[in-house]
């Protein structure tokens, strides 16, 4: 089959062995997504070796559980041992041993197959397009902040960083009825949450909202968003740390400890919430997407995903 691998920063579409199945569930890829990961994989991020990718849907192959054979799914991306204490409670998102689809220890997504554990495997609904399910993944990122920190419609909510990230978390937490502001330096990005209701502007005019808001979430990965976001909280507010930083950031520590800010780091999140979310059609996610190329020409499309302007690019097997 084929397959977009990285090996010591070099990116190549291969033609690989189809992986066995095993214990586990085997999914034929139908359509997966570029994100800024994948990227930074590519650039050495992680130590990754071998294929990229987890965000897509698929068609189950092969199952232990038969009711989801030829059913669409989206799949979880931690896999976890199966026998430590976060995994008999059902969450694998910190099991030590887990590994992750396409980033840690298992091949990913941009491939004619993947395999995951079965209960890692969830159904998407027919009303949800398979372009839309792709954003499961990220989208279930952005919703996992209320996991993280709780935000009502009386707190006034930042997010710093107009990507697509950034734009996802901006729409699910506009959801709580919480006032949004969106800070983003790109007209067309901005412009795709000002159509959904939600405040926007650029980091220069945001220096001047100092200490206005009860929760900022960072979501551009840049030191200079960090320091941004001190700025905006009000004493006792939130920080959310939603995307990984490239290069060393300096803390103030002093001034966190003075305004007593909480600062909380948010991966991933759990896909059922997202799932509904796309099925209510409550979050524009067509405005996100650029691009699509086959998956044989993966490497194009990675060099597409890096340009100005461009947001989400898929890869069709």
């Amino acid at each position: 089959m084929l397959a977009l691998r990285v090996d010591k920063k070099r990116v190549a579409v291969r033609d690989i062995a189809k992986p066995l199945a095993e214990n586990e569930a085997l999914v034929r890829v139908v359509l997966s997504g570029i994100c800024n990961t994948d990227l930074e994989i590519a650039r050495g991020y992680a130590g990754f070796k071998g294929t990229i990718g987890h965000e897509f849907i698929g068609v189950v192959e092969n199952c232990a559980d038969k009711s989801l054979v030829n059913q669409r799914v989206v799949g979880e991306i931690n896999a976890g041992c199966g026998k430590c204490e976060l995994c008999a409670a059902g969450d694998s998102r910190h099991c030590s041993k887990r590994t992750v689809l396409g980033i840690v220890g298992r091949d990913g997504a941009h491939a004619e197959f993947l395999r995951l554990p079965t209960q890692n495997l969830l159904r998407v609904p027919d009303k949800v397009i398979d372009e839309h399910a792709v954003f499961t993944e990220p989208l279930a990122a952005a919703c996992g902040i209320l996991e993280r920190a709780s935000v009502t419609s009386s707190d006034r909510v930042a997010v710093i960083g107009d990507g697509k990230l950034g734009l996802l978390c901006s729409q699910v937490l506009a959801l709580t009825g919480a006032p949004v502001t969106l800070i983003g330096k790109h007209a067309a990005k901005l412009r795709i949450a000002e159509r959904r209701g939600i405040e926007t502007t650029t980091p220069k005019k945001a220096a001047k909202l100092t200490r206005e808001f009860d929760v900022v979430v960072e979501a551009s990965g840049a030191a200079p968003g960090f320091a941004l976001a001190l700025d905006l909280l009000r004493p006792k507010g939130k920080l959310v740390l939603k995307s990984t930083f490239k290069d060393t950031t300096e803390i103030d520590a002093a001034r966190i400890v003075v305004d007593e800010i909480s600062i909380v780091g948010s991966r991933c999140g759990r896909f059922k919430p997202a799932i509904d979310l796309l099925t209510k059609g409550a979050i524009d996610v067509d405005s996100l997407i650029s691009e699509e190329y086959p998956l044989s020409e993966g490497l194009h499309a990675m060099s597409r995903a890096v340009t100005r302007g461009i947001l989400k690019v898929f890869l069709r097997p």
